[in-house]
């Protein structure tokens, strides 16, 4: 989307970092750590998948490569701009449709194209090798993203079940402390109703020994009457 809406200045220039460091801010902003750096090598491959989707039946192409109808928006908004600009002449119509980062991997494409001749000779059997490669490519490049996609979605949920056992263990430790609490409190509590109880029993006996005192007083005051 970034790419998208910066299209046109990447058509207007040769020297491209500066706008890779405008994207990768903009990244930031949106909560993604991402250098200028990778995100020219992610263009890169969405290009070279972009392209290794003319091959492939429309189907099968959608299903390998989600983002086609994104990169195909971009391509035919320069195609209109081409169109509007063919009285400039040819080279200006080459600017609009290819970006420098683009036509650099054009380049590398032709030189790759250079070094195998041989392989070029062999007509129709090459084209469908190289066919086959591309979807090889494809499929290996998606079945890669699938298991990273697996990978980070095991991490996720081990950190999620790390946290839910971390919580768990801090719920019985309080739940032990408060048990261990409560039996002190009711501990405290037998120990002073012993303390109250053998108190009473000792004014108890102070007043049954007190009483038996004063009988036996008034007793012995009677006989001696």
């Amino acid at each position: 989307m970034i790419r998208a809406e910066l299209d046109r200045s990447f058509m207007e220039t040769k020297r491209n970092k500066l706008l890779w460091e405008v994207v990768s801010t903009r990244m930031r902003e949106m909560g993604y750590n991402r250098s200028a750096e990778q995100c020219k090598c992610k263009w890169k491959n969405l290009f070279t998948r972009y392209k290794g989707c003319e091959t492939m039946e429309e189907e099968a192409m959608r299903q390998q490569f989600p983002f086609y109808n994104e990169m195909q928006t971009i391509f035919s908004a320069r195609m209109q701009s081409m169109l509007l600009s063919e009285s400039e002449g040819g080279a200006k119509r080459k600017a609009v449709q290819l970006s420098s980062d683009e036509e650099e991997d054009i380049m590398e494409e032709k030189e790759l194209e250079k070094s195998s001749v041989k392989k070029k000779k062999q007509g129709k059997a090459s084209g469908a090798a190289g066919s086959s490669n591309s979807i090889k490519e494809v499929l290996e490049d998606f079945m890669r993203q699938q298991i990273e996609m697996e990978m980070q979605w095991r991490e996720a949920f081990d950190a999620r079940e790390k946290e839910r056992r971390s919580k768990e263990m801090e719920w019985r430790q309080k739940m032990e402390a408060l048990e261990k609490e409560r039996l002190l409190m009711d501990q405290r509590w037998y120990e002073r109703e012993e303390q109250r109880r053998i108190r009473e029993e000792a004014r108890a006996e102070k007043r049954d020994a007190l009483i038996t005192a004063l009988l036996n007083k008034l007793r012995r005051e009677d006989h001696h009457m």
